[in-house]
């Protein structure tokens, strides 16, 4: 018999898990072994007490149970099934006697009943279909997780942009299903930001998340520092210390800057990455890994390593999954967002009054090149808040009007010049009024039909704005 045990992880062509709870020891085996040949996984309980610490709203599958038994009796477990999911199919097994009984569980939430001696052919089929409203039910459930990760995932990841919106989707999605990640972006663009979604979206999100950046330890100290050491495992080694990877250990290990780990260190995280074990220095005990890794780069690793300054087989390994987060030149259309964001929560946490910026700074941001991406965005909007430079301009912040500042990706055609304009006043006005129809439309002294027209055309949604 099978107690306290896990559920087995079931993909969608897989056989439900089935519960099965009878005191009879010898139908308990023979139906087991029927459901078994079936190709059905079945866990088998002697008492309902035990079956009920296996019931969670995570089960895909069906609980079948006889309803006279010591103890517990079907009911009572058929009604605690449904307390902890009320969606949860329970088939309950009843003599001639007790079909009274059965009908009054099914009122109180029982999925079927039937009665003995049992047929297995009717059996498999009513557990069929149980099982096929059960998978209904769990996709409807996943596909609401997802919906609410991804309206909360957009107070995290801030952005309007199709690149943004595509990546909190990809985020979304990779996580659901951790394998090892590269993420690719430019300095600044916030790759440990988009780790620590990943982890938080991500089945793993209880344990730690344990960020390394490659590029600060010395190569000397790189076998210390991630495998951890033994006492006495080299001079100065006075007592035992846990490494970074081993700390991550039922979360996720985030190697920031990958591309500066020294190539003699690659071979051995390569090894770690395919045994999932490790020894620490000085010791011969193998450690059991079970940890996401996922490393950033602002390099192109393919090229480093056709050139030879990374591991091919490494690069590889960590090519099941790739992620790319745009530069905030590509993204112009979030940059006054994130602007405001940074500003407004520099002039709460400074304790400052915020002043909206002008329309000339406004094209000063949108001109500007960002080479630093959004770290340096928000560094500017903090300076802007402190009132940092001569005057309060996020002009002369950004070193004034001369033109070599002007970003290469600007719109070049007075066509473009003022679709782009457009788009940053609608937006501005939706931000100020909080999604207000009413109020943006008095404010741009546009009639509602221009106005809809206009956010259908620059792909710009009333919700984004609403309760900012």
């Amino acid at each position: 018999m099978n107690n306290h045990a896990s559920v087995p992880t079931q993909d969608d062509n897989e056989q439900p898990l089935i519960v099965l709870v009878d005191d009879d020891a010898a139908v308990l085996k023979a139906t087991s072994q029927w459901l078994t040949l079936s190709g059905m996984t079945v866990k088998t309980f002697a008492n309902a007490r035990e079956a009920l610490q296996l019931i969670t709203t995570q089960i895909n599958g069906v609980v079948i149970s006889d309803i006279k038994m010591p103890g517990m009796d079907g009911l009572e477990f058929a009604k605690r099934c449904a307390e902890i999911d009320p969606h949860l199919p329970v088939i309950l097994i009843t003599a001639h006697g007790d079909i009274q009984m059965a009908v009054k569980a099914m009122r109180d939430g029982a999925y079927d009943f039937i009665e003995k001696p049992v047929e297995p052919e009717l059996l498999t089929d009513r557990i069929q279909r149980a099982w096929e409203k059960r998978q209904l039910i769990q996709e409807n459930r996943k596909l609401r997780r997802m919906v609410d990760r991804g309206a909360s995932l957009e107070h995290r990841l801030l952005g309007r942009s199709s690149a943004i919106r595509q990546l909190r989707q990809q985020i979304i999605q990779l996580a659901a299903t951790p394998v090892d990640t590269v993420i690719n972006g430019a300095t600044g663009t916030g790759k440990e930001l988009v780790a620590q979604c990943l982890h938080e979206w991500s089945p793993r999100s209880d344990g730690p998340f344990v960020a390394v950046n490659c590029g600060a330890i010395p190569e000397t100290l790189f076998e210390s520092e991630l495998f951890g050491h033994e006492k006495g495992a080299f001079t100065g080694a006075t007592g035992k210390r846990i490494g970074k990877i081993e700390s991550a250990i039922g979360g996720t290990l985030f190697l920031d800057e990958i591309e500066s780990m020294p190539l003699n260190f690659q071979i051995k995280l390569l090894r770690i990455l395919q045994e999932r074990k490790l020894e620490r220095l000085g010791s011969n005990n193998q450690i059991d890994l079970d940890i996401w890794v996922i490393a950033a780069t602002k390099i192109n690793l393919e090229t480093a390593s056709a050139e030879g300054n990374f591991r091919e087989d490494l690069y590889y390994r960590f090519n099941v999954a790739e992620l790319f987060i745009p530069k905030l030149a590509d993204r112009q259309q979030d940059i006054l967002l994130l602007f405001n964001h940074f500003a407004q929560k520099a002039a709460y946490q400074f304790e400052r009054d915020y002043i909206e910026p002008s329309e000339d700074d406004i094209t000063s941001l949108m001109k500007y090149p960002w080479q630093g991406n959004v770290r340096q965005l928000k560094n500017i909007a903090e300076r802007y808040v402190l009132g940092v430079g001569q005057t309060r301009s996020i002009c002369s912040l950004l070193g004034g009007t001369d033109p070599t500042l002007q970003n290469t990706n600007t719109p070049h055609s007075l066509s473009e010049r003022v679709q782009q304009y457009e788009a940053q006043v609608i937006i501005q006005a939706l931000q100020r009024y909080k999604g207000n129809i009413t109020e943006v439309m008095t404010h741009l002294e546009l009639p509602r039909r221009t106005l809809n027209n206009k956010m259908i055309q620059y792909e710009i949604k009333r919700k984004d704005f609403v309760n900012l």
